[in-house]
């Protein structure tokens, strides 16, 4: 079976970048639960988290603050969200290490939102201003 995921770092499908260093990408996702939900995965595939070294998930979780202020402020939102899931028992949809970091909105209130379907241009548009808030 083929990785969504690992399709997108080979350019065989679009992603619409936030972020990139030599082992690592940011992305949003193409369902968001909220605007500006973002997945930062390693370059290298592991399914799971258990199946990387120490190190390795050290780095990635280095990420997440820069990460995240780029989303807060790109997106305008007011605070966010983290999540990490491990195997289909766990709701893990793609079998590829992926955090989640999920705006959160006052305006919205405390409800969890539905996903949501957003278009390409939409998409394109948000990244660009993710891009520009990372410091």
């Amino acid at each position: 079976m083929t990785c969504i995921f690992c399709d997108i770092l080979d350019g065989k499908r679009e992603g619409h970048l936030v972020y990139e260093d030599e082992d690592h990408v940011a992305f949003l996702d193409k369902y968001p639960i909220d605007d500006g939900h973002t997945l930062v995965i390693p370059k290298k595939h592991h399914e799971t988290i258990t199946d990387m070294n120490p190190d390795d998930v050290g780095k990635i979780f280095s990420l997440v603050p820069k990460i995240a202020k780029a989303v807060l402020r790109g997106a305008g939102a007011d605070a966010f969200s983290l999540a990490q899931n491990n195997g289909k028992a766990a709701k893990q949809i793609i079998p590829h290490v992926h955090i989640h970091i999920i705006p959160r909105y006052n305006s919205k209130g405390v409800e969890w939102t539905k996903r949501q379907i957003p278009t390409d241009k939409m998409l394109s548009e948000l990244a660009v201003k993710i891009r520009a808030a990372l410091i």
